[in-house]
């Protein structure tokens, strides 16, 4: 088997090479999200910081002239992985963010570039079918089937692995709104309930689907053998000391969330026929 080096790439977990592109004017150094009134800059990267991603207690102003982020003091630690030498004529270029069999990879390990991916090619596939979902001689009901076997189905494809936060599922539905909106030609000043519009198209809300599919999935590991690389991934514990602030919030976590809010436990997913009667839609 022969490596083609020019479409190989090295993707390094939890290691970002380049900034995050938003479009915010003005972006914390840590977070990158925008900032307001109560923050600092840095006096290295000279960029605004969150006070609460700084890591100051008390007034800022005392140390707003020797202030560094916690992102340039891990810059001058770090072993600084800018490049993979394989032993190759030429070196693989090292990435942030991947594609892999229609999903979104990147070094932090959230759903956000898989999500955004997604969003963009439902929206790719609706405006491909516009004639048909909008055409008024064709009913509701036949509009929603269509949406769903083909609009919705790619916009949700591998979601059953995306550790979704509130931000995800939000992206998720108002992007499925507008498209409801749009077949149903009802604009936001119609006040029209969302939850009606979806009864009229017979399409079920987007994150109950999203949570059906992580649950599926779930009971598909769980009915691995112990052996089963796939189970023991699930199950690995990663051995180091935790950094500081809040940890980022896992697919295990989430998909045990949707377990206590349905009242399953893993008993439950060793019966096949059981398990998808308990995590179906209604």
């Amino acid at each position: 088997m022969r490596v083609n080096m020019n479409k190989t790439k090295v993707m390094i977990s939890g290691e970002r090479q380049k900034p995050v592109q938003k479009a915010e004017r003005w972006l914390c150094g840590v977070c990158g999200r925008g900032v307001g009134s109560n923050s600092i800059q840095c006096t290295s990267c000279h960029k605004w910081v969150h006070k609460k991603c700084s890591g100051i207690n008390g007034s800022m102003y005392k140390v707003m002239r020797s202030f560094i982020c916690r992102c340039c003091l891990n810059a001058v630690i770090s072993t600084g992985h800018t490049s993979v030498d394989i032993g190759a004529t030429a070196s693989p270029e090292v990435v942030d963010k991947f594609c892999y069999l229609g999903d979104m990879l990147s070094v932090d390990g959230d759903a956000d570039a898989a999500v955004e991916a997604r969003v963009r090619i439902g929206w790719i596939k609706f405006r491909q079918l516009v004639p048909l979902l909008t055409n008024r001689d064709i009913s509701l009901i036949r509009r929603g089937r269509l949406y769903s076997n083909c609009v919705q189905s790619s916009m949700l494809h591998v979601s059953e692995t995306w550790p979704v936060r509130k931000e995800n599922e939000m992206a998720l539905k108002r992007a499925e709104m507008r498209m409801v909106r749009w077949m149903c030609n009802v604009k936001v000043k119609d006040r029209v309930p969302s939850k009606e519009l979806r009864e009229r198209l017979g399409v079920d809300d987007i994150i109950l689907i999203v949570q059906e599919n992580r649950l599926r999935w779930y009971g598909h590991v769980l009915r691995k053998e112990d052996i089963d690389w796939v189970k023991k991934c699930m199950e690995y514990e990663v051995e180091r000391s935790r950094p500081r602030g809040r940890p980022k919030r896992t697919w295990k976590e989430v998909v045990q969330k949707d377990c206590q809010a349905r009242n399953l436990n893993k008993e439950d997913a060793m019966d096949r026929a059981r398990w998808k009667k308990l995590i179906m839609i209604g």
